[in-house]
This record gives structure tokens, sequence and C-alpha cells, in this order.
């Protein structure tokens, strides 16, 4: 875990193909979409989303200058819990695949040993967490770090 925010959870993906990749993970248990929320916790998780997807496209930034945006997604086809998807994208991803979402990645990117989260990516993961940090700080609320 990153942090812990308003509405959830900010975490690093167990997959690191595209590093930084993160997730918002919903403090709310059994809501499984967006909609199952009221509308405040709604926004205050629409807010988190934005924040780390900011967190993590400065992280990103400042760590590979080949970075360039970050893509926000709430898909929910797989895992029945509301969650939102940040993941980083670069100029050095495959031809193929760079103006393609994420998804098209051959499946061997989702489970290959060489892409699991470990100790290389201590560096990432404490920018991110530094910038949320940055971030919350600016709009006047501090998160807890997580470790």
């Amino acid at each position: 875990m990153l942090r812990r925010l308003d509405a959830g959870f900010a975490v690093i993906g167990d997959t690191q193909f595209l590093p930084g990749y993160s997730v918002l993970l919903t403090d709310e248990p059994g809501v499984q979409r967006l909609s199952d929320l009221p509308r405040a916790r709604r926004m205050a998780f629409l807010s988190d989303m934005e924040l780390l997807g900011e967190a993590v496209e400065r992280a990103c930034g400042a760590l590979d200058p080949a970075f360039r945006r970050v893509n926000l997604e709430i898909l929910g086809n797989t895992d029945p819990f509301l969650h939102a998807h940040v993941w980083p994208r670069y100029e050095w991803e495959p031809a193929r695949l760079v103006g393609r979402p994420v998804w098209l990645y051959p499946p061997d990117s989702w489970t290959d040993r060489r892409f699991a989260l470990g100790p290389r990516h201590d560096p990432v993961r404490a920018e991110i967490d530094r910038q949320l940090g940055v971030l919350y700080a600016a709009h006047g609320t501090r998160p807890r770090a997580g470790g």
C-alpha cells in the first residue's frame, strides 16, 4: 500500500511492465460500481483517482524521460469491487501497443516474473508516495502513509 486516501487505498500494482502502474481500491466493502456509492463518496473516489493519477504522472515523469502520460480506467470486468487503474505510458513501449489499451499487451506481461513488483521498484514507489503527500498537502489534507 502506498497511502490511505480519503475514499480508498492507493497501491502499487503487482505487475510493473509499465513502471509506476498503480491502483485505487475503494474503502467501502461490497461496492462493485461507482454508482453504488452515494454522490459525495463518488466524488471523493474520483478525486482520489485524479490525485493518484497526477502523483503517478509526476513521479514517472521525474524518473523516466520517455514518460508520455497516464491513462485512468474504472473497468470492473474481472474483479467485483470498485477500483481504478492508473497506467503510466512511455515512448519506449512497442510501436504496435503505444497507442492502444494496456489490456492488449501479451498475456505474459501480467504474469512474467521479470515484471513482478520488487525492490527495484522502490524508487518509483517512493516517488509516487512522496508526490501523493505533496498533492494532498496542497489540497489541505494529509493521508496516512501506508508503507
